[in-house]
């Protein structure tokens, strides 16, 4: 199959062809040619579409799907289908499910299920059996069979030592070792930023020092055992703070952010609506701030979508009772697009996440494996119930005014286009 791509701006700071107008010539998942025009004389498969733009495949490093356990969330089959209409080549699906992936078997299962998608399916595997935090899994094992980091998701490491075995245990074989940037003794059962609006609101509040106090204490493990350490979804300006210094320091230690932190505070929950109820809080517009200068100042390593379908039973009740977890792969590149630059967009959810986590980054040039997105970074539309794809609807960006869209992508000699207008 030779797929055409017409005219084409390339958004790709590694590509020759970069900020220019192209057409690209694709033949068996390779790109042929790349020129100003290229004529489609032997019927090939035709993209055209209006303000396109290209550039290497977003790789998302923080997805959830339910299945197996928990399929009335999301499957396998059409959460890969919706992050390829959402513009991504590649996820990395956390261990949340039922059974936990904690052992060789269950990274295989997950490997197995996502065999023959345009988007590529890494497991991040759990850190500890089951992720009871209780005892280290078998990470070597679990890295053979095809996990690229190890993650409790949402779940911090409160033992101290278990950390620290960790970090020196999987630099024997360069693994990547994840901390979720919170200390449950003082985060406890709060449920909100604590501030004045949990105060106003009546809402448990989760205080952002249990976030900082988890960063500070395994940025001195990490200082003590080397080893990588990469701290996702961080949600204040104090804690990109601590990140910076310690990277001053030289520690392998890198992080992410999650769009909704980017994009909304805590000044949404006074509609006490469940779709708000994540994890991290939701913090404050000063934090939204530090957060994106964090972003473009390079100290925030990745920008993630954290898309966590939940069903309608554990969503809409009241909003103490409504699980954490919002879904993001749909709304993610809007959202983003609409208070970061593009080049910085790109650059943290291609080649630096990338880089961190292991994956090639196919560059657009002649001659490269083809795995590429295709968007258009000037659409504003209200993000609405029609542009949801996944099964759970739990969105925080319903009825937000969004500036950017993905088309969908072309890879594993896969096209996949999103048809929602």
């Amino acid at each position: 199959m030779t797929t055409l791509i017409k005219s084409a701006t390339i958004i790709d700071p590694s590509s020759p062809y970069h900020n220019q107008k192209k057409d690209i010539l694709i033949t068996n998942g390779i790109i042929d040619k790349i020129e100003d025009s290229i004529k489609n004389k032997d019927n090939y498969q035709l993209v055209s579409l209006a303000n396109l733009h290209v550039s290497c495949g977003w790789f998302d490093t923080s997805v959830s799907f339910g299945e197996p356990g928990f399929e009335e969330r999301e499957t396998i089959s059409n959460g890969l289908n919706v992050a390829a209409k959402s513009g991504f080549t590649s996820v990395a699906v956390n261990a949340n499910s039922n059974p936990v992936i904690d052992s060789k078997s269950t990274v295989e299962f997950l490997r197995n299920s996502a065999k023959g998608f345009a988007t590529n399916l890494y497991p991040i595997a759990a850190l500890t059996q089951g992720s009871k935090g209780l005892e280290m899994a078998e990470l070597f094992d679990m890295q053979q069979s095809g996990a690229i980091a190890f993650s409790d998701y949402n779940k911090p490491i409160a033992n101290d030592n278990l950390m620290k075995i960790a970090l020196l245990y999987a630099q024997n074989f360069d693994g990547l070792v994840l901390s979720f940037p919170k200390n449950n003794s003082i985060a406890g059962e709060g449920i909100a930023n604590e501030g004045i609006n949990s105060t106003k609101l009546g809402l448990k509040g989760n205080p952002s020092l249990a976030e900082h106090l988890q960063i500070s204490s395994h940025l001195s493990l990490l200082e003590y055992t080397g080893g990588k350490l990469h701290i996702p979804t961080i949600s204040t300006t104090k804690s990109v703070a601590l990140i910076k210094e310690a990277k001053k320091k030289g520690l392998q230690v890198t992080c992410s952010v999650s769009a909704h932190h980017l994009i909304l505070s805590d000044d949404e929950l006074h509609g006490f609506d469940s779709n708000f109820k994540v994890n991290p809080p939701l913090r404050t517009k000063s934090d939204l701030n530090g957060l994106q200068k964090g972003v473009k100042s390079g100290v925030i390593d990745i920008i993630t979508s954290d898309h966590n379908p939940i069903d309608i039973e554990n969503k809409k009740v009241e909003f103490s009772e409504a699980k954490d977890g919002a879904i993001g792969l749909e709304s993610s590149f809007g959202a983003i697009n609409s208070v970061l630059d593009l080049d910085d967009f790109i650059t943290h959810i291609t080649s630096k996440p990338k880089a961190i986590f292991g994956l090639e980054n196919h560059s657009i040039k002649e001659k490269n494996k083809a795995e590429i997105t295709l968007f258009d970074p000037n659409n504003e539309y209200v993000f609405s119930k029609e542009h949801i794809l996944s099964t759970s609807k739990n969105s925080p960006f319903l009825d937000k005014k969004l500036r950017g869209k993905a088309y969908g992508i072309y890879a594993n000699e896969q096209l996949i286009l999103n048809q929602i207008s």
